[in-house]
């Protein structure tokens, strides 16, 4: 596993030269998006913190997210995870949230979604969403890849 990259040395130094902070809440990925981004000298400059929102309960302690607050809204959409980006960035006041929601297998969800997708979202001064869907179910590689497709898309909301 390597933590830091061409990517995530980019996007940590557009957060310190903006003076930009950013908070992270993710699921399927249990830290390694903060992993990343705090593998980077000087992350204290830009990072705020982070929270892995695995359950409902942690979504309510960690987020004050409730159910009652996506009516309607189905599991493992954009729209979930542009809220839980949202969340998290109004949680920490920073200026960009992130947040990750996936399955990493090797089963699926109990709600129909097959293993090796997630649904990644930026939230902040623009907004970014992606769905990624590997085909795999080998969990620690879909989990290596749901963290790299978030800083790609960190990356990509910056440069936008």
């Amino acid at each position: 596993m390597e933590l830091q990259s061409a990517i995530v040395n980019e996007l940590a130094e557009i957060l310190k030269e903006r003076g930009e902070t950013i908070a992270v809440a993710e699921s399927t990925t249990g830290g390694l998006i903060s992993a990343r981004l705090l593998a980077v000298p000087g992350a204290s400059a830009y990072f705020l913190g982070g929270t892995v929102i695995y359950t409902r309960s942690s979504r309510k302690i960690f987020l004050g997210a409730t159910a009652q607050d996506l009516p309607g809204v189905k599991p493992m959409t954009e729209e979930m995870a542009l809220f839980f980006a949202e969340k998290v960035r109004q949680t920490l006041s920073s200026t960009w949230g992130v947040a990750e929601l996936g399955i990493a297998g090797p089963s699926g969800s109990a709600y129909g979604v097959d293993a090796g997708n997630s649904v990644i979202a930026v939230s902040g001064p623009k907004e970014a969403a992606v769905a990624i869907n590997t085909g795999e179910s080998d969990r620690a590689k879909n989990m290596e890849t749901f963290a790299d497709s978030a800083c790609q898309l960190i990356r990509d909301a910056l440069s936008g």
